[in-house]
Protein backbone atom coordinates (compact mmCIF):
# COMPACT_ATOMS: atom_id res chain seq x y z
CA UNK A 1 0.00 0.00 0.00
CA UNK A 2 1.52 3.51 -0.93
CA UNK A 3 1.44 5.87 2.03
CA UNK A 4 0.20 8.63 0.10
CA UNK A 5 -1.71 7.58 -3.06
CA UNK A 6 0.62 9.63 -5.09
CA UNK A 7 -0.31 7.09 -7.57
CA UNK A 8 -3.88 8.45 -8.19
CA UNK A 9 -4.17 9.42 -11.79
CA UNK A 10 -4.48 7.43 -14.95
CA UNK A 11 -1.05 8.47 -16.00
CA UNK A 12 0.33 6.97 -12.18
CA UNK A 13 -1.65 4.08 -12.54
CA UNK A 14 -0.36 3.50 -16.00
CA UNK A 15 3.03 3.71 -14.73
CA UNK A 16 2.23 1.31 -11.86
CA UNK A 17 1.57 -1.46 -14.48
CA UNK A 18 4.52 -0.94 -16.89
CA UNK A 19 6.62 -1.57 -13.33
CA UNK A 20 5.10 -4.48 -12.56
CA UNK A 21 2.92 -5.77 -9.16
CA UNK A 22 4.28 -4.46 -5.56
CA UNK A 23 5.23 -7.80 -3.63
CA UNK A 24 3.59 -7.39 0.15
CA UNK A 25 6.52 -7.53 2.96
CA UNK A 26 4.51 -10.41 4.24
CA UNK A 27 6.25 -12.76 1.00
CA UNK A 28 9.79 -11.91 2.12
CA UNK A 29 11.68 -15.04 3.53
CA UNK A 30 11.30 -15.42 7.25
CA UNK A 31 15.35 -17.05 7.50
CA UNK A 32 15.83 -19.22 10.18
CA UNK A 33 13.47 -20.11 13.71
CA UNK A 34 14.37 -21.67 16.63
CA UNK A 35 12.33 -24.06 18.35
CA UNK A 36 10.02 -22.49 21.00
CA UNK A 37 8.88 -24.90 23.65
CA UNK A 38 4.60 -24.87 23.67
CA UNK A 39 4.50 -24.82 27.45
CA UNK A 40 5.93 -21.27 27.18
CA UNK A 41 4.03 -18.30 25.94
CA UNK A 42 5.93 -15.09 25.04
CA UNK A 43 3.64 -11.99 25.42
CA UNK A 44 3.77 -8.40 25.07
CA UNK A 45 6.03 -6.43 27.03
CA UNK A 46 4.84 -6.17 30.63
CA UNK A 47 1.76 -7.90 29.22
CA UNK A 48 0.40 -4.65 27.35
CA UNK A 49 0.16 -3.47 24.07
CA UNK A 50 2.52 -1.62 22.14
CA UNK A 51 1.43 2.05 20.63
CA UNK A 52 3.16 3.66 18.36
CA UNK A 53 3.56 6.86 16.05
CA UNK A 54 5.46 7.29 12.87
CA UNK A 55 5.84 11.11 11.42
CA UNK A 56 6.57 10.96 8.05
CA UNK A 57 8.10 13.83 5.81
CA UNK A 58 9.66 15.61 8.71
CA UNK A 59 13.18 17.42 8.85
CA UNK A 60 15.08 20.17 10.09
CA UNK A 61 12.88 23.58 9.42
CA UNK A 62 12.61 22.39 5.63
CA UNK A 63 8.22 21.92 5.29
CA UNK A 64 8.73 19.61 2.31
CA UNK A 65 5.24 19.85 0.78
CA UNK A 66 6.07 23.64 -0.05
CA UNK A 67 9.12 22.46 -1.81
CA UNK A 68 8.36 19.30 -3.20
CA UNK A 69 5.10 19.52 -4.72
CA UNK A 70 6.01 21.90 -7.88
CA UNK A 71 8.75 19.14 -8.15
CA UNK A 72 5.62 16.41 -8.25
CA UNK A 73 3.72 18.70 -10.48
CA UNK A 74 6.68 18.51 -13.02
CA UNK A 75 6.54 14.91 -13.75
CA UNK A 76 2.49 14.59 -13.21
CA UNK A 77 1.17 18.13 -13.75
CA UNK A 78 -2.36 16.83 -13.89
CA UNK A 79 -2.19 15.84 -10.22
CA UNK A 80 -0.58 18.82 -8.72
CA UNK A 81 -2.51 21.66 -9.40
CA UNK A 82 -2.47 23.41 -5.69
CA UNK A 83 -0.58 27.09 -5.23
CA UNK A 84 2.05 25.25 -3.34
CA UNK A 85 3.47 29.13 -2.87
CA UNK A 86 0.98 29.62 -0.33
CA UNK A 87 2.04 26.63 1.81
CA UNK A 88 4.47 28.02 4.37
CA UNK A 89 8.54 27.26 3.22
CA UNK A 90 8.98 26.48 7.20
CA UNK A 91 7.86 24.08 9.84
CA UNK A 92 9.52 26.16 13.03
CA UNK A 93 11.50 24.63 15.71
CA UNK A 94 9.26 26.15 18.04
CA UNK A 95 6.68 23.86 16.59
CA UNK A 96 8.82 20.98 17.26
CA UNK A 97 9.42 22.74 20.65
CA UNK A 98 5.49 22.35 21.33
CA UNK A 99 5.00 18.89 20.08
CA UNK A 100 7.79 17.12 21.29
CA UNK A 101 7.04 18.57 24.91
CA UNK A 102 3.50 17.38 24.70
CA UNK A 103 4.30 13.98 23.92
CA UNK A 104 7.05 13.67 26.35
CA UNK A 105 4.10 14.80 29.34
CA UNK A 106 2.19 12.06 27.49
CA UNK A 107 4.59 8.97 27.22
CA UNK A 108 4.19 9.25 23.11
CA UNK A 109 6.89 7.51 21.34
CA UNK A 110 7.52 6.43 18.08
CA UNK A 111 9.51 7.74 14.44
CA UNK A 112 10.77 10.76 13.46
CA UNK A 113 12.04 11.34 9.96
CA UNK A 114 14.65 13.86 9.00
CA UNK A 115 15.05 13.91 5.13
CA UNK A 116 18.83 14.03 4.73
CA UNK A 117 18.67 16.15 0.97
CA UNK A 118 14.76 17.69 2.08
CA UNK A 119 13.65 17.91 -1.94
CA UNK A 120 16.85 19.38 -2.69
CA UNK A 121 16.56 22.55 -0.80
CA UNK A 122 19.96 21.68 1.04
CA UNK A 123 21.99 19.53 3.26
CA UNK A 124 20.83 18.74 6.89
CA UNK A 125 24.98 17.74 8.10
CA UNK A 126 26.16 21.42 5.64
CA UNK A 127 23.98 23.92 4.79
CA UNK A 128 20.25 24.74 4.21
CA UNK A 129 20.15 27.69 1.87
CA UNK A 130 17.66 30.15 3.32
CA UNK A 131 18.53 29.30 7.01
CA UNK A 132 21.49 30.48 8.40
CA UNK A 133 24.00 27.59 9.48
CA UNK A 134 23.17 28.98 13.31
CA UNK A 135 19.31 28.11 12.66
CA UNK A 136 20.36 24.76 11.36
CA UNK A 137 22.42 23.40 14.18
CA UNK A 138 20.10 24.77 16.32
CA UNK A 139 17.66 22.57 15.06
CA UNK A 140 19.60 19.97 14.56
CA UNK A 141 20.52 19.88 18.68
CA UNK A 142 16.70 20.40 18.83
CA UNK A 143 16.05 16.98 17.15
CA UNK A 144 18.99 15.30 19.15
CA UNK A 145 17.79 16.75 22.52
CA UNK A 146 14.69 16.50 22.57
CA UNK A 147 13.75 13.99 20.11
CA UNK A 148 16.25 11.22 20.04
CA UNK A 149 15.23 10.06 23.27
CA UNK A 150 11.90 9.17 22.13
CA UNK A 151 11.75 8.81 18.66
CA UNK A 152 13.36 7.13 16.15
CA UNK A 153 15.39 8.46 13.79
CA UNK A 154 15.16 8.15 10.05
CA UNK A 155 15.79 9.07 6.97
CA UNK A 156 13.33 8.79 4.58
CA UNK A 157 15.32 8.22 1.41
CA UNK A 158 17.97 11.05 0.55
CA UNK A 159 15.29 14.11 -1.50
CA UNK A 160 12.02 12.24 -0.91
CA UNK A 161 11.70 13.79 -4.13
CA UNK A 162 14.26 13.59 -7.40
CA UNK A 163 16.69 9.97 -7.54
CA UNK A 164 20.36 10.74 -6.45
CA UNK A 165 23.54 9.75 -8.06
CA UNK A 166 25.44 8.43 -4.59
CA UNK A 167 28.34 9.16 -6.50
CA UNK A 168 28.20 12.94 -7.06
CA UNK A 169 25.85 13.79 -4.99
CA UNK A 170 23.33 15.77 -7.95
CA UNK A 171 19.93 14.67 -8.78
CA UNK A 172 20.05 12.56 -12.09
CA UNK A 173 18.91 15.19 -15.39
CA UNK A 174 15.56 12.72 -15.78
CA UNK A 175 12.38 14.46 -14.48
CA UNK A 176 10.47 11.49 -14.94
CA UNK A 177 8.46 9.37 -12.71
CA UNK A 178 10.90 6.67 -13.25
CA UNK A 179 13.57 8.90 -11.84
CA UNK A 180 11.75 10.08 -8.54
CA UNK A 181 12.39 8.09 -5.03
CA UNK A 182 8.57 8.30 -4.87
CA UNK A 183 7.62 6.33 -7.82
CA UNK A 184 9.82 4.35 -10.36
CA UNK A 185 13.70 4.90 -9.30
CA UNK A 186 13.71 1.89 -6.78
CA UNK A 187 12.24 -0.42 -9.86
CA UNK A 188 15.31 -2.72 -10.56
CA UNK A 189 17.72 -2.27 -8.12
CA UNK A 190 19.90 -4.37 -6.61
CA UNK A 191 20.29 -5.60 -2.95
CA UNK A 192 24.02 -3.59 -3.77
CA UNK A 193 22.41 -0.46 -5.07
CA UNK A 194 19.83 -0.41 -2.50
CA UNK A 195 22.04 -0.87 0.24
CA UNK A 196 24.31 1.79 -1.02
CA UNK A 197 21.66 4.24 -1.35
CA UNK A 198 20.29 3.68 1.84
CA UNK A 199 23.72 3.74 3.38
CA UNK A 200 24.23 7.24 1.39
CA UNK A 201 21.13 8.76 3.10
CA UNK A 202 22.54 7.23 7.06
CA UNK A 203 25.66 8.34 6.77
CA UNK A 204 24.66 12.19 5.83
CA UNK A 205 22.37 11.87 9.42
CA UNK A 206 25.59 10.11 10.79
CA UNK A 207 27.36 13.48 9.74
CA UNK A 208 24.76 15.73 11.58
CA UNK A 209 25.00 13.22 14.78
CA UNK A 210 22.06 11.87 14.89
CA UNK A 211 21.68 7.99 15.32
CA UNK A 212 19.76 5.80 13.21
CA UNK A 213 18.72 2.58 13.62
CA UNK A 214 15.81 1.92 10.71
CA UNK A 215 15.04 3.94 7.87
CA UNK A 216 11.44 4.68 5.80
CA UNK A 217 10.55 4.46 2.32
CA UNK A 218 8.99 8.27 0.52
CA UNK A 219 5.39 7.32 -1.39
CA UNK A 220 6.23 3.70 -2.83
CA UNK A 221 9.52 3.50 -2.88
CA UNK A 222 10.64 0.25 -2.77
CA UNK A 223 7.10 -1.76 -3.08
CA UNK A 224 8.43 -3.28 -6.42
CA UNK A 225 11.55 -4.36 -4.87
CA UNK A 226 10.98 -5.79 -1.68
CA UNK A 227 13.78 -8.00 -1.58
CA UNK A 228 16.55 -5.60 -1.92
CA UNK A 229 14.56 -3.20 -0.22
CA UNK A 230 14.99 -5.63 3.59
CA UNK A 231 17.95 -6.77 2.50
CA UNK A 232 19.41 -3.28 1.53
CA UNK A 233 18.52 -2.05 5.33
CA UNK A 234 19.92 -4.71 6.31
CA UNK A 235 23.17 -4.30 4.94
CA UNK A 236 23.55 -0.21 5.03
CA UNK A 237 22.40 -0.33 9.24
CA UNK A 238 24.78 -2.71 10.04
CA UNK A 239 27.69 -1.01 7.79
CA UNK A 240 26.85 2.70 8.86
CA UNK A 241 25.40 2.23 12.38
CA UNK A 242 26.54 -1.37 13.71
CA UNK A 243 22.94 -1.45 13.80
CA UNK A 244 21.99 -5.05 15.81
CA UNK A 245 18.24 -5.15 14.33
CA UNK A 246 17.84 -2.81 11.29
CA UNK A 247 14.43 -1.96 10.43
CA UNK A 248 12.16 -0.31 7.91
CA UNK A 249 8.88 1.35 7.36
CA UNK A 250 7.32 0.82 4.33
CA UNK A 251 3.66 -0.79 4.40
CA UNK A 252 0.43 0.63 6.09
CA UNK A 253 -2.89 -1.81 6.00
CA UNK A 254 -6.12 0.10 7.18
CA UNK A 255 -7.98 -3.32 6.62
CA UNK A 256 -8.31 -6.19 8.37
CA UNK A 257 -4.75 -7.84 7.25
CA UNK A 258 -2.24 -8.19 10.55
CA UNK A 259 0.03 -5.30 11.07
CA UNK A 260 2.26 -7.59 13.59
CA UNK A 261 5.95 -6.63 12.85
CA UNK A 262 7.75 -8.72 10.30
CA UNK A 263 11.27 -10.59 11.14
CA UNK A 264 13.16 -11.36 7.88
CA UNK A 265 16.03 -12.43 6.76
CA UNK A 266 17.01 -14.29 10.25
CA UNK A 267 20.27 -15.75 10.25
CA UNK A 268 23.05 -16.96 12.04
CA UNK A 269 21.48 -16.97 14.91
CA UNK A 270 24.41 -19.89 16.82
CA UNK A 271 27.02 -17.26 15.99
CA UNK A 272 28.29 -13.86 18.14
CA UNK A 273 26.55 -12.36 14.93
CA UNK A 274 23.10 -13.21 14.68
CA UNK A 275 21.42 -10.81 11.72
CA UNK A 276 17.88 -10.07 11.01
CA UNK A 277 15.70 -7.22 9.48
CA UNK A 278 12.52 -5.98 11.16
CA UNK A 279 9.25 -4.53 8.84
CA UNK A 280 7.15 -2.36 10.76
CA UNK A 281 3.88 -2.26 9.87
CA UNK A 282 1.07 1.13 10.61
CA UNK A 283 -2.38 0.26 11.41
CA UNK A 284 -3.89 4.12 10.04
CA UNK A 285 -4.17 5.91 7.35
CA UNK A 286 -2.84 9.81 6.70
CA UNK A 287 -5.61 10.83 9.20
CA UNK A 288 -3.80 13.58 11.65
CA UNK A 289 -3.68 15.81 8.52
CA UNK A 290 -2.76 15.35 4.41
CA UNK A 291 0.56 15.52 3.50
CA UNK A 292 -0.21 18.46 1.00
CA UNK A 293 -1.91 20.99 3.58
CA UNK A 294 -5.31 20.60 1.97
CA UNK A 295 -7.33 17.53 3.53
CA UNK A 296 -8.28 18.05 7.61
CA UNK A 297 -7.57 14.86 9.29
CA UNK A 298 -10.75 13.05 12.03
CA UNK A 299 -10.05 11.86 15.32
CA UNK A 300 -13.33 9.29 14.86
CA UNK A 301 -11.35 7.41 11.79
CA UNK A 302 -8.69 6.47 15.11
CA UNK A 303 -11.03 6.17 17.79
CA UNK A 304 -14.63 7.30 17.87
CA UNK A 305 -16.31 9.48 20.82
CA UNK A 306 -17.46 6.84 22.86
CA UNK A 307 -14.08 5.07 22.70
CA UNK A 308 -15.80 1.95 21.06
CA UNK A 309 -15.17 2.02 17.60
CA UNK A 310 -12.61 3.39 14.98
CA UNK A 311 -9.22 1.47 13.66
CA UNK A 312 -6.97 1.58 16.71
CA UNK A 313 -9.87 -0.20 19.16
CA UNK A 314 -9.80 -3.04 16.07
CA UNK A 315 -6.10 -3.36 16.37
CA UNK A 316 -5.55 -3.02 20.12
CA UNK A 317 -8.33 -5.50 20.70
CA UNK A 318 -6.12 -8.04 18.77
CA UNK A 319 -2.68 -7.36 20.85
CA UNK A 320 -1.07 -6.21 17.81
CA UNK A 321 1.01 -2.84 17.96
CA UNK A 322 -1.29 0.11 16.94
CA UNK A 323 0.91 2.24 15.15
CA UNK A 324 -0.13 5.56 13.96
CA UNK A 325 0.91 7.02 10.94
CA UNK A 326 0.64 10.81 9.58
CA UNK A 327 2.97 13.47 7.64
CA UNK A 328 4.78 16.15 9.36
CA UNK A 329 3.39 19.12 7.05
CA UNK A 330 -0.44 17.57 8.15
CA UNK A 331 0.77 17.98 12.04
CA UNK A 332 1.51 21.20 11.46
CA UNK A 333 -1.40 22.23 8.81
CA UNK A 334 -0.58 25.64 7.57
CA UNK A 335 0.37 26.75 11.10
CA UNK A 336 -3.07 25.69 12.11
CA UNK A 337 -2.05 22.54 14.09
CA UNK A 338 -4.58 20.27 13.24
CA UNK A 339 -3.10 17.45 12.83
CA UNK A 340 -1.32 18.17 16.36
CA UNK A 341 -5.16 18.71 17.92
CA UNK A 342 -6.21 16.38 16.43
CA UNK A 343 -3.53 13.67 18.05
CA UNK A 344 -4.31 15.17 21.53
CA UNK A 345 -8.02 14.39 21.24
CA UNK A 346 -6.70 10.81 20.09
CA UNK A 347 -4.27 10.24 23.11
CA UNK A 348 -7.31 11.38 25.51
CA UNK A 349 -9.51 9.07 23.99
CA UNK A 350 -6.73 5.94 24.70
CA UNK A 351 -6.62 7.42 27.97
CA UNK A 352 -9.67 7.37 28.64
CA UNK A 353 -10.56 3.55 27.46
CA UNK A 354 -7.22 1.75 27.87
CA UNK A 355 -4.59 1.48 30.96
CA UNK A 356 -2.68 -1.31 29.47
CA UNK A 357 -0.91 0.31 26.69
CA UNK A 358 3.18 0.64 26.30
CA UNK A 359 4.20 3.23 23.99
CA UNK A 360 7.37 2.32 22.41
CA UNK A 361 9.96 3.71 20.04
CA UNK A 362 9.57 1.46 16.63
CA UNK A 363 13.49 0.23 17.52
CA UNK A 364 12.48 -1.31 20.35
CA UNK A 365 9.20 -2.91 18.63
CA UNK A 366 11.59 -4.07 16.62
CA UNK A 367 14.48 -5.13 19.17
CA UNK A 368 11.24 -7.37 21.52
CA UNK A 369 9.87 -8.92 18.33
CA UNK A 370 12.89 -10.21 16.98
CA UNK A 371 13.55 -11.48 19.95
CA UNK A 372 9.77 -12.82 20.54
CA UNK A 373 10.70 -15.42 17.71
CA UNK A 374 14.58 -15.44 17.01
CA UNK A 375 14.58 -17.00 21.05
CA UNK A 376 15.46 -20.94 21.46
CA UNK A 377 12.99 -21.48 24.31
CA UNK A 378 13.18 -25.22 25.85
CA UNK A 379 10.79 -26.96 28.86
CA UNK A 380 12.24 -29.56 30.71
CA UNK A 381 11.08 -30.72 34.36
CA UNK A 382 9.94 -26.92 35.54
CA UNK A 383 12.86 -25.41 34.20
CA UNK A 384 12.66 -23.11 31.40
CA UNK A 385 15.71 -22.43 29.23
CA UNK A 386 16.15 -19.33 26.89
CA UNK A 387 18.82 -19.21 24.19
CA UNK A 388 18.55 -15.43 22.77
CA UNK A 389 20.55 -14.16 20.18
CA UNK A 390 19.70 -10.56 20.65
CA UNK A 391 18.82 -8.97 24.35
CA UNK A 392 15.54 -7.44 25.01
CA UNK A 393 13.90 -5.58 27.93
CA UNK A 394 10.64 -6.23 29.84
CA UNK A 395 10.38 -9.51 28.22
CA UNK A 396 7.17 -10.92 29.10
CA UNK A 397 6.48 -15.13 29.57
CA UNK A 398 3.82 -16.85 30.70
CA UNK A 399 3.37 -20.46 31.96
CA UNK A 400 1.37 -22.72 33.65
CA UNK A 401 2.14 -23.59 37.12
CA UNK A 402 0.24 -24.85 39.85
CA UNK A 403 2.99 -23.98 42.25
CA UNK A 404 2.74 -21.14 45.39
CA UNK A 405 6.34 -21.39 44.87
CA UNK A 406 8.20 -18.03 43.72
CA UNK A 407 10.01 -17.87 40.09
CA UNK A 408 14.03 -18.44 39.96
CA UNK A 409 15.73 -16.73 37.32
CA UNK A 410 19.37 -16.94 36.31
CA UNK A 411 21.03 -15.21 33.51
CA UNK A 412 25.49 -15.66 33.36
CA UNK A 413 25.82 -17.50 35.76
CA UNK A 414 24.35 -15.04 38.19
CA UNK A 415 20.64 -15.13 40.01
CA UNK A 416 18.36 -12.45 39.17
CA UNK A 417 16.20 -11.07 41.95
CA UNK A 418 12.17 -10.99 41.09
CA UNK A 419 9.40 -9.42 43.01
CA UNK A 420 6.12 -10.19 43.10
CA UNK A 421 3.65 -7.84 40.94
CA UNK A 422 0.53 -7.03 42.63
CA UNK A 423 -1.95 -7.13 39.25
CA UNK A 424 -0.87 -7.95 35.85
CA UNK A 425 -0.78 -4.67 34.81
CA UNK A 426 2.34 -3.84 37.63
CA UNK A 427 4.26 -6.56 35.84
CA UNK A 428 7.70 -4.63 34.69
CA UNK A 429 11.28 -5.66 34.28
CA UNK A 430 12.29 -8.18 37.01
CA UNK A 431 8.55 -8.94 38.64
CA UNK A 432 5.77 -12.21 38.32
CA UNK A 433 2.62 -12.15 39.12
CA UNK A 434 0.77 -15.60 39.46
CA UNK A 435 -2.96 -16.15 38.91
CA UNK A 436 -5.35 -19.56 39.21
CA UNK A 437 -3.09 -21.53 37.23
CA UNK A 438 -0.50 -19.73 35.53
CA UNK A 439 2.59 -17.37 36.29
CA UNK A 440 3.86 -14.48 34.16
CA UNK A 441 7.13 -13.11 34.78
CA UNK A 442 8.80 -9.59 33.01
CA UNK A 443 12.69 -9.48 32.93
CA UNK A 444 15.43 -8.30 31.09
CA UNK A 445 16.03 -11.37 28.37
CA UNK A 446 19.74 -11.32 28.06
CA UNK A 447 21.86 -12.75 24.96
CA UNK A 448 23.08 -15.90 25.99
CA UNK A 449 21.03 -17.97 28.21
CA UNK A 450 19.12 -17.53 31.33
CA UNK A 451 16.98 -20.04 32.79
CA UNK A 452 13.54 -19.37 34.39
CA UNK A 453 12.70 -22.20 37.22
CA UNK A 454 8.98 -22.35 37.47
CA UNK A 455 6.66 -25.83 38.22
CA UNK A 456 5.22 -26.31 34.77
Amino acid sequence: MDRRAFLKSTAAAALATQLGTPLAAGALPAGERPVQAQAVEVLNPCGRVPMSLIIDDSTCLVNLAHFGIPQFAEVFPDNYKQDWRKLPREIPDDFVREFGHWCGEHGVKGKYSIVPYPAMVGWVDRVLPGWTKQELEASLKLVRELMMPNWDIHPEMVSHTRGIDTKTGRPYPEATAAFMENWGFSVGMSVDRMADYVAYGLRILKNAGLECEGMTTPGGFGSRSMESLAQGTLQACRDVYGTQIPHYFRDLYTDGRSVAPLVQYASDLQTDDPKCVVSIIGCTGDWLGGWDGLERGSVDKHVTEDLQGGRLPQVIGRGEPAIIVCHWPGVYFNGEKVGFNILKEVVRRLEARYDNLIWMKLCEIARYWAARELTKIEASDGKITFTAPFAADRFTVRVKSPSSAPPKLTAAGKVITLTEAKKPLDLKAGTWHRDADSLAVCFSLAKGVTTLEAST
